[in-house]
């Protein structure tokens, strides 16, 4: 065995920013379009801070044509005097140091959303250039920054001031922090900002800070391009508000609603109960808390939280208060005015969050994230406070005679699910009795696994009878397990729970992944750590894979949540010579021209209607191998984006879904309903598909 000494000089330090450079993923997550744009988040985030803690209320992003992209708010401008520690600037000590920021302390900020100090010079170090101007005291600072190789000591030098900070000369009436950069091509694999992407969040941000003026400006196109893109969409989702659009394309959004006006906007389309959202806010215990909710004739609940204008999609111990006064104080209330009789048992939670459209958001200290994507709040403190907050809210709301018409529409929605509960639990019970849902005779349906570990299982639900038998030759029975689908799901959108254990399909894939459904759902009762649908690339395979996704993001929304939904893509082509001496896949019709090249003459081409049609080799080699296959992962990105879609797709709105099929009803292609959802192939950590 060689000697192998490891002593102190071994170890190497990495100085400045070069620790970024080197392990961007460590802190942006992926060098995909995710990471793109999650360095731009980070000087956006910085902006809010601003306004969040009443120093800002105007925040510009631009686009600008040579792909480099600017932030401005008009807040107080990052500090230019000079660090006492560090003997330069406050400007380059944010832009060059990690863990270095004004936000680890109540003084500057009582809430921030960026917390770790690494925001401003990450995003320096991961770009070409980085231009900062401040304007403070009545001038303007000035400072730039570069990254470029450095040839003699064979390294990358990020994020390197040209110079010190300057002070121009140049009066001004302006106040704040301009910040313009360029990613660096050699890091990121795309860098093109996504207009609808910054849109989408900026409007959320916009709505989570009443009063703040946004504007976003793109002047890669203009408004009449960007009509002609978007032609018959709907003019009021988020990238087609065009009211006030000038030329370059440009939107400003600003709501005197706040978060009110946000589940105005979450429910349009939806059939409300009461027309006017209910809003409280107050501050307890160092926390500011602010919810709004809405009731409509839906079946399931959408509760969207955010901490610090942070999405918190994977819930918390926020949510957790917010469910309890919810609870607590409409069943006082039904017991109150005689809407509950006494010998009646008080309604359960899922009674009166039925049809719940609603949005909390809280800003708070020192918060601790947890979770599969750090999405979960874990401060335990907040939970008696922010229950106590809204039962005394909605006390004071109820209080108002005006809103009493709005009380006895929630209570006789609950009255209406306690009654469908009852029936779907006794559903419940009699179909175990029956051995139809938790102890389901799956014999001639599902082919299971002999593994005993479900986070090596894999459960492929597959389309038909003729695909599902072939990929049961095709898989390995230690580890995949098969479910064929005898026709289609049902569409779970707009019915109700006993509606939906009533279908035999749901009940069976119910019964394979063993963990409930519903509030019921137990994660740690999954039988599979991979869920895979396996559908034809066809519109029926479409429908089908939509169905799916909604069945499990309204009833299984923590299986979507955890990463383990996947999509199977199967290939549309074999491309390949008659004596067998060469075969390729292709996925789309791009790759089709690629492989064509690859084989070369005399090639021919086999299109694949349907899984149905490949020998159990060719399914195991392209669908099913672990080594070869294409998988596609299923996270939530957004998740009201995510709701947005799946109403407009799957629910009542037939001129809206219309307008969208208009414009994407290209099926050979990955379709835009994953576009609110993100998409990562198996094993790369954060890339987008």
């Amino acid at each position: 065995m060689a000697e192998n000494h490891y002593v102190a000089s071994d170890i190497t330090v990495l100085e400045g920013l070069e620790a970024v450079r080197l392990r961007p993923g460590m802190y942006i997550g992926s060098t995909g379009p995710k990471g793109l744009h999650h360095i731009l988040w980070e000087i956006v985030d910085n902006a809010i801070d601003e306004a969040a803690n009443g120093y800002a209320d105007k925040i510009e992003v631009r686009i600008y044509k040579d792909g480099s992209i600017s932030v401005e708010d008009n807040g107080r401008g990052i500090p230019t005097d000079i660090h006492p520690k560090m003997k330069v600037s406050g400007v380059q000590v944010v832009f060059t140091q990690l863990h270095a920021g004004g936000k680890f302390d109540e003084h500057n900020y009582a809430y921030s959303g960026g917390l770790h100090g690494v925001g401003a010079s990450v995003t320096n170090a991961l770009s070409k250039w980085l231009k900062v101007r401040v304007y403070q005291n009545g001038t303007t600072y000035e400072m730039a920054f570069r990254s470029y190789y450095d040839k003699a000591k064979k390294r990358y030098e990020s994020g390197i001031p040209e110079g010190p900070l300057v002070n121009t000369k140049q009066k001004t009436k302006k106040h704040g922090t301009f910040v313009q950069f360029m990613p660096d091509d050699s890091v990121f694999s795309t860098t093109e900002f996504q207009l609808t992407t910054i849109a989408r969040r900026l409007n959320e941000l916009a709505f989570l800070n009443r009063g703040l003026t946004i504007t976003l400006v793109d002047e890669r196109i203009t408004r009449n391009e960007y009509l002609e893109e978007t032609e018959g969409e709907t003019a009021n989702t988020v990238q087609l508000d065009l009211v006030g659009a000038s030329e370059p394309y440009s939107v400003t959004y600003r709501y005197e609603g706040g978060i009110s006006d946000f589940v105005t906007y979450l429910t349009d389309g939806k059939t409300r109960l009461y027309q006017k959202p209910l809003y409280f806010r107050t501050e307890r215990e160092g926390i500011l808390i602010e919810f709004s909710l809405q009731h409509t004739s839906e079946f399931t609940e959408n509760l969207f939280s955010f901490v610090n204008n942070i999405p918190t999609p994977e819930g918390g111990f926020h949510e957790m208060g917010f469910r309890g006064g919810l609870t607590r104080m409409l069943n006082d209330y039904a017991r109150d005015n005689k809407l509950l009789k006494d010998k009646e048992a008080n309604f359960l939670g899922d009674d009166f969050r039925e049809g719940l459209t609603a949005v909390l958001s809280i800003k708070m200290q020192n918060v601790q994230f947890e979770g599969q994507t750090k999405t979960k709040l874990g401060n335990p403190e907040v939970r008696a406070p922010i229950e106590s907050a809204v039962v005394e809210g909605l006390r004071s709301l109820a209080s108002d005679s005006k809103n009493r018409k709005t009380f006895e529409e929630i209570i006789k929605k609950a009255q209406g699910a306690a009654r469908v509960r009852i029936a779907a639990r006794q559903a419940k019970d009699t179909a175990r009795a029956k051995n139809s849902i938790d102890g389901l005779m799956l014999v001639g349906k599902l082919a299971a696994c002999s593994g005993k570990k479900p986070e090596l299982n894999e459960l492929f639900i597959v389309e038909g009878d003729s695909a599902g038998g072939t990929a049961k030759q095709a898989r390995v029975r230690q580890f995949q397990s098969i479910l064929p689908l005898r026709g289609k799901p049902l569409n779970v959108e707009k019915k109700r729970l006993d509606q939906v254990l009533a279908n035999e399909e749901i009940r069976t894939i119910i019964s394979a992944l063993g963990a409930g459904i519903g509030s019921d759902f137990n994660l740690d009762k999954l039988n599979y750590h991979k869920v895979i649908i396996l559908s034809d690339a066809d519109q029926d395979g479409f429908h089908i894979r939509c169905i799916l996704l909604t069945f499990f993001f309204r009833y299984m929304r923590p299986l979507v949540l955890a990463g383990h939904v996947y999509i199977g893509m199967p290939p549309l082509y074999k491309v390949y010579r008659a004596n067998g001496s060469v075969e390729e896949y292709a996925y789309d019709d791009n790759e089709l021209q690629e492989k064509i090249e690859k084989v070369g003459r005399g090639y021919l081409v086999q299109r694949y209607k349907g899984l149905g049609e490949m020998s159990a080799e060719q399914l195991w080699t392209t669908t099913l191998d672990p080594a070869r296959r294409n998988l596609t992962q299923v996270t939530i990105e957004d998740a009201a984006a995510a709701d947005e879609m799946i109403t407009t797709l799957m629910g009542d709105k037939v001129e809206g879904r219309k307008e969208f099929l208009n414009r994407y009803a290209n099926f050979n292609k990955e379709d835009a309903f994953m576009d609110k959802i993100r998409l990562k192939k198996e094993g790369e950590d954060g890339e987008e598909a």
